[in-house]
Order: structure tokens, then C-alpha cells, then sequence
């Protein structure tokens, strides 16, 4: 099962939708777990501490600090750049469908944007 991490300014339309999509989805906001206002390079650390894969909107940071970590040899258990400008039912589908079809571990280290 994946497990994710929304970022602080994640579409909450779409995390509400994923929850009624899938009840047993593991996801958590940034906001849940204390890191509401931290930089991206903090929430990439917790997000790899707690082996969870980021949701992002984020274009214009985060594929670089993502990045760097892969560099560095750091974990990064996986980003996905989701297009903010997507419609809410698209994001949902692609992501429920990522969940139901892969592992885990086939994200690690690797920077996606969606939709695929």
C-alpha cells in the first residue's frame, strides 16, 4: 500500500475525494504533522523519515530539493507533481489507480509529474 504526504498547499478537494474513494488510504497533510509553514527541504526530510510519498503542486522547488536528495544519496521515498490546474476527479482517478497498481517501494527515488 502507498503511503502519502500532501503538501501544505495540496488541493484539499482532492484529498477529501481520495479519502471517499478509498477509506483505507494512508494519507497525511503537512499540516497534521507539524510542518505547516516548513520548507520544502523539511518536509522532504520527514516525508523520507516516515517513508511517505509527497503530493505536490509545487513545480518550481520541489523537483530540485527532490532531486538533490536523489543526488545525495538520501532516501526520498518518491514526489509526485500534480498539475494544479487538473480536474479534481482526474487527479483522484490517476492516483487511486497509482495506488491500486503499484508498490511502494516503485516510487522510491524518483520524481513523477501527472497526470502519466
Amino acid at each position: 500500500m502507498l503511503r502519502f504526504l500532501s503538501d501544505e498547499n495540496f488541493n484539499g478537494d482532492i484529498i477529501r475525494g481520495l479519502h471517499l474513494g478509498n477509506q483505507a488510504l494512508d494519507i497525511v497533510r503537512v499540516q497534521d504533522v507539524g510542518l505547516k509553514q516548513a520548507d520544502d527541504k523539511a518536509i522532504l526530510e520527514w516525508a523520507a523519515s516516515h517513508n511517505r510519498i509527497l503530493l505536490t503542486h509545487d513545480r518550481a522547488t520541489m523537483p530540485d530539493y527532490a532531486y538533490e536528495r536523489i543526488k545525495a544519496k538520501q532516501p526520498m521515498p518518491g514526489v509526485f507533481v500534480i498539475n494544479d490546474r487538473l480536474a479534481v476527479k482526474k487527479v483522484m482517478d490517476e492516483l487511486l489507480l497509482i495506488h491500486d497498481c503499484s508498490e511502494h517501494e516503485e516510487w522510491n527515488g524518483f520524481v513523477v509529474y501527472l497526470p502519466l
